[in-house]
């Protein structure tokens, strides 16, 4: 029996799948719409949607780039993707916006920090809410980035919301890890920095420019000097300290230039291909835990039995491991 696309009625899985293939935006951009919703009908669609379009995507290239607040991600990857497409290259951009604790609320502002590149035929740009999800990325980001191949996409890129939280998460998605720095970040930024830094392929010190030169001079050398103190990573490779000012766009050609270098070097030694194998089997595994914590709340009455053992934990009448294994009882 024929699938039908529930939030446009006229359109057929079929048809949306023939035209997100075709690279048709407009499907793209629905094809995402589906994965991202949390409706179970939706789910179950978007599974045979995903399983359809899967194919072989080794020939893509996905970049994950984070930085601290205020480093200038939005600019640089303007910049960095409007030399990609001089260089015909299909960029997709996953820019994923930190959603408020309180309200969940999302600014979703990216395709108007980057207007340039917003407006390129070889370019899109899709911001989604991070939600409640660690390292700022959406739960359907690893389908999203396998619609974006499927309709022709060939780099694809994800903006972390880059506060610090589990930034693994962007990395066992991505094949390069590129992390912005600024010169003279301060202290309250070291312990930021060490965890990010020694999962990441390349650092780049961003707004080498005007007054700051000099700065970002010594901060490069100071990052390099780090990094050789770190563990050998499982590429077998050194990882890069390199400046750039996305403001001025010097630098830019360089970053690219590393990343095929990456890109060669994991490639010849295996490591690319074994990392997108370790990754998916992670993805499923993380499937795994995430319906099951579904099914849990979905049961009946099981929103009402956590709220009467929030009390009794509350008040001290009973331990968290005894009310969670009465909930398990």
């Amino acid at each position: 029996m024929d699938s039908t696309f529930r939030r446009t009625p006229d359109i057929h899985l079929q048809d949306l799948i023939k035209g997100l293939l075709q690279g048709n935006r407009g499907f793209l951009s629905r094809a995402i719409t589906l994965v991202e919703s949390k409706r179970a009908d939706d789910r179950r669609l978007s599974a045979e949607l995903i399983d359809k379009i899967l194919t072989e995507s080794q020939k893509t290239l996905r970049i994950g780039i984070t930085g601290v607040p205020g480093v200038g991600k939005s600019t640089f990857i303007e910049a960095f993707g409007k030399m990609l497409t001089a260089l015909g290259k299909k960029v997709a951009v996953l820019s994923v916006d930190p959603s408020s604790n309180r309200t969940k609320g999302s600014i979703l502002g990216d395709k108007t920090r980057m207007d340039e590149l917003s407006k390129d035929a070889n370019a899109y740009i899709r911001p989604s809410a991070s939600g409640s999800n660690l390292g700022g990325v959406a739960s359907s980001t690893r389908e999203t980035i396998l619609l974006c191949e499927a309709a022709g996409f060939d780099v694809i890129i994800i903006e972390t919301v880059g506060v610090g939280q589990s930034e693994t998460v962007v990395k066992d998605m991505v094949d390069y890890f590129l992390l912005l720095m600024l010169a003279g970040g301060g202290d309250e930024l070291q312990g930021i920095k060490r965890g990010i830094m020694e999962m990441a392929d390349h650092i780049l010190i961003n707004k080498a420019d005007e007054d700051n030169v000099k700065a970002a001079r010594r901060a490069k050398e100071d990052y390099k000097n780090a990094v050789h103190l770190f563990p050998a990573n499982e590429a077998d490779w050194v990882v890069p300290v390199s400046l750039c000012s996305a403001l001025e766009k010097t630098g830019i050609d360089q970053v690219w230039k590393e990343i095929e270098r990456y890109e060669q070097h994991s490639r010849s030694n295996g490591w690319f291909i074994e990392n997108r194998k370790r990754q998916v089997l992670k993805w499923f595994h993380e499937r795994i835990h995430a319906r099951l914590e579904d099914s849990f709340y979905a049961k009946k009455d099981i929103k009402e039995k956590i709220k009467e053992r929030e009390e009794l934990i509350s008040s001290q009448k009973i331990s968290v491991r005894k009310a969670v294994e009465e909930l398990f009882s």
